[in-house]
């Protein structure tokens, strides 16, 4: 069990790394801190932003379960990971050629440094669904997880390692500036601007690598 978990970690740190790194994730966290209220508005983001991750991944985790791969892997889940392999690929190919287009801020997201706690919850909860890259990636690590045969405790240690490094980037800020405040603002500012300028290319090039990785995982397992 100890050797399969590790080998689904493998799998999962990739994926997970893909959400800590969109530009949708690090700069609404960042917003949070500019609010009124930045300390609880921003602890209320991560909240959301946690559960958002951690339950939209178990709920692809008890899919895999109802298809009868929980505790031991199916014979569908090479294919699954050839699935997901090649999506990855399409989708990381798309940002390479899409790269150039002009990178700002939506003023949608602009708005979101004047609301409170309770609105940052649900808009933590709503951005982790309707961000196609989230919803892909925490579909992608609920179905290599549920289709790894790691049994019950190893699939909700694996949801949890996943949820836990895919929240990172929105965590240290909100924990950062629990401790340092306002001193954080210069930086953070430089680096939300510098997401909105690189993050493409960066994407792009995980997407396709990540992409790969799994694609041959798939084949291999065939």
């Amino acid at each position: 069990m100890t050797t399969s978990l590790s080998a689904g970690l493998t799998e999962l740190i990739p994926l997970a790394l893909v959400i800590t790194l969109s530009p949708l994730t690090i700069i609404p966290g960042i917003l949070m801190l500019h609010t009124p209220a930045p300390r609880p508005t921003s602890l209320a983001f991560l909240v959301g932003w946690v559960v958002g991750i951690g339950g939209l991944t178990a709920g692809f985790v008890l899919i895999s379960n109802a298809l009868g791969g929980l505790n031991k892997q199916p014979t569908w889940a090479p294919y699954v990971r050839i699935a997901i392999g090649v999506g990855l690929i399409v989708f990381g190919l798309y940002r390479w050629f899409t790269r150039n287009r002009s990178a700002h801020t939506p003023g949608w997201m602009k708005s979101m440094t004047s609301i409170g706690p309770g609105r940052a919850f649900v808009t933590a909860v709503v951005l982790v669904v309707i961000n196609p890259k989230v919803l892909f990636m925490c579909a992608a690590a609920g179905l290599a997880i549920g289709s790894a045969g790691l049994g019950t405790t190893g699939a909700w240690t694996a949801d949890v390692v996943f949820t836990v490094v895919a929240a990172s980037s929105v965590a240290l800020p909100v924990l950062a500036y629990l401790v340092a405040g306002e001193r954080l603002d210069e930086p953070l500012n430089k680096l939300k601007n510098w997401m909105e300028e690189q993050h493409a290319t960066l994407v792009a090039v995980i997407l396709v690598v990540i992409g790969v990785m799994v694609l041959y995982k798939g084949v291999h397992g065939l």
